[in-house]
């Protein structure tokens, strides 16, 4: 029987592949962006991964997230994506933990055991720490900035937090780590400038106050951006 990874062989070749197998990575937030980045890099050969979500899939998720389905609706996003990660190759070695995160349990979760870490949370301060975390620990991470309120599919890049323009997410993120003293974060964003119409207040539980509006594609495309970029690392490691 052919491998499922012959395909993947045929473009990385063996050593790439084997570098793939050895490498351990880290996601933080299994949403529209961290679920399909995840299983981006599953499906790349990555050999080692710990996923990270305290959430449960709402109805309200179906319309961008990977594990989200009418069946699936209140069941933790962690085992949905934790499962079909291990179906798509039995051989990973995976961690799920299950919770959400406190500012200072995402500086503790980075250590030096990651090759690159994918900042996929979506509440400002637990983003901000683990992002201080990777940096102080000198831990390689990509980290996402705002899909929401976006159309346009071309305007999404991968940059240096320096940058980025038209996402405020990102210019908040850049304010708050200038008081740390980094300079530098990669970052996926869109320069596309967002829809104010589509924003939504919260009762700020979860560390996030407000939401924008959200398509299909966007956070996918911002997950594979983000895979992209650990995947052509570790290949040229």
């Amino acid at each position: 029987m052919k491998e499922w990874t012959e395909r993947a062989e045929l473009l990385f070749k063996a050593e790439g592949l084997e570098k793939l197998r050895n490498s351990t990575i880290l996601v933080v937030g299994l949403g529209g962006v961290g679920s399909f980045a995840a299983e981006f890099l599953a499906r790349a050969g990555v050999g080692n991964m710990t996923i990270v979500d305290g959430d449960v899939v709402d109805i309200t998720n179906i319309n961008r997230q990977l594990p989200a389905l009418h069946s699936t609706v209140g069941a933790p996003k962690v085992s949905i994506v934790g499962d079909r990660l291990m179906d798509i190759n039995p051989e990973l070695k995976l961690t799920r933990v299950e919770e959400f995160l406190s500012p200072e349990r995402a500086f503790e979760l980075v250590s030096d055991e990651f090759d690159y870490v994918l900042d996929c949370i979506d509440s400002i301060t637990p983003k901000l720490n683990l992002i201080i975390g990777a940096k102080r620990k000198r831990v390689k991470i990509i980290s996402s900035m705002g899909a929401g309120g976006k159309m346009e599919a071309s305007k999404v890049k991968v940059a240096d937090i320096s940058k980025t323009i038209n996402c405020k997410l990102a210019r908040i993120i850049r304010k708050r780590l200038k008081k740390e003293k980094i300079n530098k974060v990669k970052v996926v964003f869109s320069s596309e400038i967002q829809d104010e119409a589509s924003l939504k207040m919260t009762d700020g539980s979860n560390f996030k106050k407000s939401f924008y509006g959200t398509n299909s594609y966007m956070p996918g495309l911002f997950g594979l951006y983000a895979a992209e970029t650990v995947i052509r690392y570790l290949l040229k490691k």
